[in-house]
């Protein structure tokens, strides 16, 4: 069943009573309407934000105390492994074009004509091919890859312990200005 509606009372020109019993903000005293306290949380947030702009960016200085080598090491290695498999995708991508252009060819065949002896007989039966290539370049990018991880991470700990003896590096951090 619905609630009954409010019907306008007789000489009071068309001014309907709260149906509710609820009192006015006027006659509730000193809680002000949400409207009007929203507002006044508005114009102070603004007046905060226009004398923080005022003052210019805010700036901290910093001392870098200690580097954990366990994350320098999980980090480099990270960088390391996919600097190896960009060198492998590049390395493959680079022989397929020299072939497709007989490089490769050409370069196989000097090698054999070069190596000839003087009386005819076969030279050195060295052939460039795609596993000697991206074989040894996997091979150099694995070996990086153990030597920069280890460098990395070497070097945390020679930065520990210098940073103990001279207090660290210095760092001066800022917002950004908009």
């Amino acid at each position: 069943m619905s609630a009954p509606a409010a019907h306008a009372v007789p000489g009071t020109a068309g001014a309907a009573a709260p149906v509710s019993g609820g009192a006015s903000a006027q006659q509730a005293g000193s809680a002000a309407p949400p409207r009007v306290q929203v507002g006044e949380a508005v114009r102070s947030a603004r007046q905060t934000v226009s004398a923080a702009a005022s003052r210019g960016p805010r700036r901290a200085r910093l001392q870098l105390k200690k580097v954990d080598p366990w994350s320098v090491m999980k980090f480099s290695f990270a960088v390391s492994l996919v600097l190896f498999i960009a060198s492998i995708v590049a390395t493959s991508i680079l022989y397929m074009v020299l072939g497709a252009l007989g490089v490769w060819d050409s370069l196989n065949e000097t090698i054999s004509t070069v190596t000839a002896g003087q009386d005819g007989s076969q030279g050195v039966d060295l052939a460039i091919t795609a596993k000697m290539v991206i074989g040894g370049s996997a091979l150099l990018g694995a070996v990086n890859m153990v030597l920069f991880t280890a460098l990395a991470t070497l070097g945390a700990f020679i930065y520990n312990v210098c940073a103990d003896l001279v207090g660290g590096v210095e760092l001066t951090l800022a917002e950004r200005n908009q």
